[in-house]
């Protein structure tokens, strides 16, 4: 559990995703969150007075601000950042994530997605927001590595769908090499599209 996650409430959110990671947002249950976070009997009204859908909003909205600050993390740990490069740096994270966890926890946004997508529910546009917020960092990010603007949104789109696909095929088979292959094969296409 991240350091900054130490109160209840933080818990609780912190506690939501990776439930949420394993299970979807279906099967996880309230008393599930308050028994993983630890936090004390009762206090799930009072931090979440909107109920599960607050709580699996800030969940998603959370999950998005990491997987965005993971990506603009990556030019301060690269020597030579390239579009390559930060793609094989996401996908990484989840080859490790993985295969620590027996490929149990897949990406929490993409759970949520799947379990909610179908109806406008209240956490359709948090949704939305974790998804624009991860894929606005992997634009910037590719604009800054001297990709035009168009070009890395267009990008942007296809490593975040990519990703998703490999986890979700990496997991099904329980083996990375889904994700090795897409960071080969994405490699050139991605390089290609900086202008020198």
């Amino acid at each position: 559990m991240p350091d900054e996650v130490r109160d209840p409430r933080s818990r609780m959110v912190y506690s939501a995703v990776q439930l949420v990671r394993e299970r979807g947002v279906t099967a996880t249950g309230i008393r599930d969150v308050v028994e993983h976070a630890s936090a004390p009997r009762g206090s799930f009204q009072h931090y979440f007075p909107g109920g599960k859908d607050q709580l699996v909003s800030e969940a998603v909205l959370w999950a998005g601000d990491f997987a965005a600050q993971s990506v603009t993390g990556y030019a301060d740990t690269a020597r030579r950042p390239t579009p390559s490069g930060l793609f094989a740096h996401m996908v990484k994270q989840w080859k490790r994530e993985l295969t620590a966890r027996d490929f149990q926890r897949g990406c929490p946004v993409m759970a949520t997605a799947a379990d909610l997508v179908a109806a406008d529910t209240a956490v359709t546009e948090p949704l939305r927001t974790a998804m624009a917020h991860w894929q606005d960092a992997v634009t910037g990010e590719l604009t800054r590595m001297g990709v035009p603007a168009r070009r890395s949104r267009r990008l942007a789109t296809v490593m975040l769908s990519t990703l998703e696909g490999a986890i979700m095929l990496a997991r099904i088979q329980r083996n990375v090499r889904p994700l090795s292959t897409v960071v080969a094969d994405l490699a050139p296409l991605l390089d290609d599209a900086v202008v020198r």
